[in-house]
Order: C-alpha cells, then structure tokens, then sequence
C-alpha cells in the first residue's frame, strides 16, 4: 500500500507545477526536503499529514543539532510552509501547524563584488580579444557579448545562457527574460551590450552559413550539451580563465559577483531600491535588501558633502 503521506507531497508537487509554474530544481528540492522530514516524522511514529507545530519545531531544532546552516534550515521550513498550506487549502487539514515556527535568525552576509575598475579592466580583456581575427573569434565574441550582456541586466546566469536565439531579430534597447516561475521581466541594454550582441549575431550566423547546419539553433548561446546552450559551468570557467588573463584574482570573480555588481553600481549611483528588485527579478524586496549596505555608505557621503553642519566642521577644520 502507498504511503498516504508520499502521495500528498506528489499532488503537491504536481500544484507547484502546474499552477506556480516551479522550476525542476526548486520541485527536486521540496520533494528532497519533505521526504526527509517524513522520515524524521516516521521515526517518532507521527504521519507526515498529521504533524503537529511541535514535531515541525522538533525537526528544525534537529538540524540545527546536525550543523546545518541557518540558510538551510529557513529552506527546509519554507518548503513546510508550502506543503502544510497546501494541505490546508485543501480540506486535508484545519489548521496550519507552521503558522507559528519562526525562521532560524541568519546573519545576512554581504555579497562577493567588483568595482567598477575591476568590472572595466574584465570588459576590457574581453573586448581585446574578441577583436583578434585568428582561429576560434567567435567563441572569444561570445564571451564579450555574454558579459555585457550580465554587467547591462544583471540576469542569473541560467537566464543568460539559454537566451532564445530570437532576441537577436529584436529592436530597440530592451530585453524581455523570463526568470524563476516562468515570470517574464523587461530589462534595459547599454549601447555596448547592443552593439557586441549585434556583431555576435553577424558571427554565429556566418559560422552557421559556413557550416552549412541543416538547422539552426534556439538558442542564443548554442552549445554541444544535453541543454542545447551554454552549460553555466563552462561559462564560470571561461570566466575565471579570462579574469586570469586581465590580472585579476579568479576566486573573486563569477557570473554571480557579476550579477552583484550591476545591482551594487547602480545603487551607488543613485537607482531606486525597488527598481533594482525588479531588474534582478526578485519577488520579495527583503531579497534585494542584502544590499542596503550600499545605500548606507551613499547617503553618509551625501550628508557629508552637502548637510550645513557638515560643510561648517570643514571650514574648522
């Protein structure tokens, strides 16, 4: 007979699919996440749909027991919440058993970034060596345009590298991505990201006329991999091999301190905090508040440059 407890998590799984259009991974997470809290259920011989707030609570306190971050326990309850909600949206259960867990406290730790110098001397390189006519150019302009396109928009990574291949026939300085749960979003483009898109396009399509492909591909960033495009690894290793080359140091840089990047540039120069949550398509604004760090050190300045009293201590000085 099939555990009642593994076919709720499976039609919730199916839910958070077919009406929340969930990634595969974020649906490979909560299953992983709820089977083992049914283990640790079955284990105190409580079922996984009759859990109370304290055997919930008993399990997060024996992850914290086990060493597992703060960051990890907060995933596992957010895929409880979602479960136990679903449950009760259901008529399978009349209450919410999380309703009164409260989140691990987790140090919010700043992100990895770059300056502007940094990002500038990384473009640079790029630039250089997508201008080399020698063998394998397309593969170094493919680089170029994936950076200005990361450091323009700000998009994750996976966004990145399976770009359709028909945002090259779009006109205009705007890209549309379509990001986590199939949401789609309007980012803008700086000229040099139009322009090493455009120069891109004119090489993939002449390797592809070259070659003579019985058909073309999808996708933007075409690769040899189960995908189809770009696998994200390779991308990561590109980059670090080119941070090399520019005399940076590798451990610091990644597509993902790039996307940092963009977010930290634009709110040192005054962007709006709402309006960076929306570019990096984040859904909750206490997301992009990891980086108010930035805000702080730019409004200190302002107070200090232009605040009377400040201008007075100068001249005291």
């Amino acid at each position: 007979m099939k555990d009642l407890g593994r076919v709720h998590v499976e039609s919730f799984l199916e839910m958070m699919s077919a009406e929340r259009g969930a990634a595969v991974n974020t649906l490979q997470s909560y299953e992983r996440d709820l089977d083992d809290l049914r283990c640790f259920l079955h284990g105190r011989s409580i079922r996984l749909t009759e859990a109370a707030s304290g055997d919930l609570g008993a399990y997060l306190a024996s992850l914290s027991a086990q060493g597992f971050k703060p960051s990890s326990q907060a995933r596992r309850l957010a895929a409880m919440r979602q479960f136990y909600k679903f449950l009760y949206a259901e008529g399978l259960r009349t209450d919410d058993p999380t309703g009164i867990l409260d989140a691990p406290k987790k140090g919010r730790s700043l992100p990895k970034t770059m300056g502007v110098d940094e990002v500038t001397k990384l473009l640079t390189q790029a630039e250089t060596e997508a201008a080399d006519p020698a063998a394998g150019q397309l593969h170094r302009m493919r680089m170029l345009a994936l950076l200005e396109l990361l450091y323009a928009t700000g998009m994750r990574v996976s966004e990145l590298v399976s770009l359709p291949a028909r945002v090259l026939d779009q006109e205009g300085r705007f890209l549309m991505i379509r990001g986590k749960g199939n949401k789609e979003r309007l980012v803008p483009l700086s000229q040099s990201a139009i322009a090493a898109l455009k120069t891109y396009g004119r090489m993939l399509a002449s390797e592809n006329a070259a070659s003579k492909q019985p058909q073309e591909s999808p996708w933007l960033f075409p690769a040899a991999s189960k995908e189809g495009y770009l696998p994200r690894q390779v991308f990561a290793r590109d980059l670090k091999n080119l941070a090399i080359r520019a005399g940076l140091a590798p451990s610091m840089i990644s597509p993902h301190v790039m996307r940092h990047a963009f977010a930290s540039h634009l709110l040192a120069n005054g962007a709006d905090l709402r309006v960076v949550q929306e570019l990096l398509g984040h859904q909750d604004i206490s997301t992009t508040q990891i980086y108010t760090h930035v805000l702080e050190e730019r409004l200190q300045q302002l107070v200090h440059t232009h605040h009377p009293l400040a201008k007075q201590a100068k001249k005291h000085e």
